[in-house]
């Protein structure tokens, strides 16, 4: 089930964002980094929760919080106002089977309705194959590059591929 994201999940939100963070391989954070308070992101999600040009999407399977997908406007200056990026993740044993095409169709869904809402962008790790198929499967275009974005390891690095779809 995909719903609108509330309060009382923020937990579970926080449960899933450290389990992605320790697999190393899809955030730029890394396991040591990582120390968000359940307070804080419950301020967090509180936050978005008060912006009506946020958003937050949960999937859940059987009450169990499996991914989400949260959209976070560029709100600090008028002329970028129109924009705003997303993040999504999704628990490593339920990838593949649909779910960020779900949250991503969810989101999509409610930025078409939103007024003021024109372009959704985000980034991804130029290894993360799969999300890449889906965000182009779903009308995203490649937009831009940032070479050797991040480094995993002494001669290891990632690009940060730009994308973005108007709405």
């Amino acid at each position: 089930m995909i719903r609108t994201g509330k309060i009382e999940d923020s937990d579970a939100l926080l449960e899933l964002q450290r389990s992605v963070v320790s697999e190393e391989k899809y955030l730029i954070a890394l396991r040591e980094e990582f120390n968000k308070t359940p307070a804080e992101q419950r301020e967090w999600v509180q936050n978005i929760m008060e912006n009506k040009n946020e958003t937050f999407f949960v999937a859940e399977i059987d009450g169990e919080v499996v991914g989400w997908i949260v959209f976070t406007a560029t709100q600090n200056r008028k002329r970028l106002a129109h924009t705003g990026t997303f993040g999504m993740m999704i628990g490593e044993k339920y990838r593949g089977r649909g779910i960020g095409k779900l949250l991503l169709s969810a989101l999509m869904d409610w930025a078409e309705k939103n007024p003021v809402i024109e372009k959704v962008s985000l980034g991804v790790f130029s290894t993360n194959e799969r999300a890449i198929a889906l965000y182009k499967k779903m009308g995203f275009i490649e937009e831009g590059r940032k070479i050797k974005e991040f480094k995993f390891d002494d001669d290891v690095y990632v690009d940060d591929i730009l994308m973005y779809k108007l709405v």
